[in-house]
């Protein structure tokens, strides 16, 4: 079956158009693969085509509830203009489009990036009794679409799992870093370290008020802080906090500032506090750090326990306890030895088993048999 001839197309309402799962993982895969690869995303930043991607732009919402009701319209009115084979959908507003086009008769996936009602409890915008009926709704909702669809791709186990139970097909397709991205074996040789970084999105269930305390008991220690505060709140509440004075704060970076950043570090962290959606997720930045041959301090949940552990390449701590991530942090700064055989153990596990290239071609092989079976059933 020759591929080309098969045009896919990946849609987002949410997501930037250079997303590091949809278009620099997923999209550039299937491109690489000999998929016409489409992608809509809704920023308003005109159309461009980057590495033998069409990347086209609709209008971007101005609010939240401005992105619910008409950008998912205007996403999905472009969609239908491209008419592709095959589409691609990673945002819960857009399940309704999903809908949609299989009434058009086209192969319609949905991509799993977060167990989103669990992601509804821990809103903080969200009065508790309404993100309980939100999260019960949209259970159901997801069951009710998910069995009309034709695949669900999850970004981790547990996501997966769930969607076996009614999808009629479902894959996970971990988020694994790319190998040659944050490789920088100069970094390890550095005596005298100064800092560790947390990459990512930052907000209070995120541990980032823990984390900030946990600098006040730290001796010749910074956090490089890199990435963007979910609300203000937040920020003037970590600002005001003892620990603020060793923070590097530095917004949102590009990837390339991040690989040169994590180089500088001796150490990533990522302590979310306990949650149900944590719980069973596999942040992308612990592999990252690990990819970076970095040592990783994180919260002690059994999920993450079996990767650290289980690969002496960091420690578990109680995310709720400062002194404990503060403990952690000081053993591997004054500990070379631990430090620098953490670190090399993190990137052997990365090469062996946590890395993109492992999944790409799972992707690729999940398309080639989803179109199969279409094109079988249409015989």
């Amino acid at each position: 079956m020759n591929r080309r001839s098969w045009a896919v197309c990946h849609l987002t309402s949410a997501h930037p158009r250079h997303d590091v799962r949809i278009f620099i993982k997923e999209c550039k895969a299937l491109a690489a693969n000999h998929y016409d690869v489409n992608l809509v995303v809704a920023d308003g930043m005109g159309d461009e085509v980057r590495d033998n991607v069409n990347i086209f732009s609709v209008a971007a919402p101005r609010s939240r509830l401005g992105r619910m009701l008409l950008t998912t319209r205007r996403v999905y009115r472009k969609a239908l203009e491209i008419d592709a084979d095959i589409y691609h959908l990673h945002d819960p507003e857009l399940l309704p489009v999903a809908l949609k086009l299989k009434r058009q008769r086209k192969i319609v996936f949905f991509d799993a990036h977060e167990d989103f009602p669990k992601q509804l409890l821990k809103k903080p915008y969200l009065p508790r009794p309404l993100a309980s009926f939100l999260a019960f709704y949209f259970s159901w909702y997801e069951r009710y679409i998910g069995r009309r669809l034709d695949a669900v791709v999850s970004a981790t186990p547990s996501i997966d799992e769930k969607f076996k139970s009614f999808a009629r097909r479902s894959i996970n397709i971990n988020n694994y870093p790319l190998l040659d991205e944050f490789d920088s074996p100069a970094r390890v040789h550095n005596s005298q370290p100064t800092h560790i970084a947390y990459v990512g999105g930052i907000s209070e269930m995120r541990g980032i008020v823990n984390l900030v305390s946990s600098l006040k008991y730290l001796s010749g220690v910074r956090l490089y802080l890199i990435g963007e505060f979910s609300d203000q709140r937040t920020y003037e509440y970590c600002r005001s906090l003892e620990g603020w004075e060793k923070v590097d704060f530095l917004g949102y970076q590009e990837r390339s500032k991040v690989a040169s950043l994590l180089e500088k570090s001796f150490a990533g962290v990522v302590t979310f506090l306990e949650h149900p959606n944590h719980i069973s997720a596999q942040p992308n930045k612990m592999f990252e750090y690990m990819s970076a041959s970095l040592p990783i301090v994180t919260s002690n949940f059994p999920l993450w326990k079996a990767v650290v552990e289980g690969n002496s390449c960091g420690f578990c701590v109680d995310p709720d306890n400062p002194k404990d991530i503060a403990a952690a942090i000081q053993s591997l700064k004054n500990n070379t030895t631990l430090r620098l055989s953490m670190g090399r153990n993190a990137r052997q596990a990365v090469l062996e088993h946590y890395n993109w290239e492992t999944q790409s071609q799972r992707l690729v092989e999940f398309y080639d048999s989803s179109i199969h079976e279409t094109h079988k059933s249409s015989l």
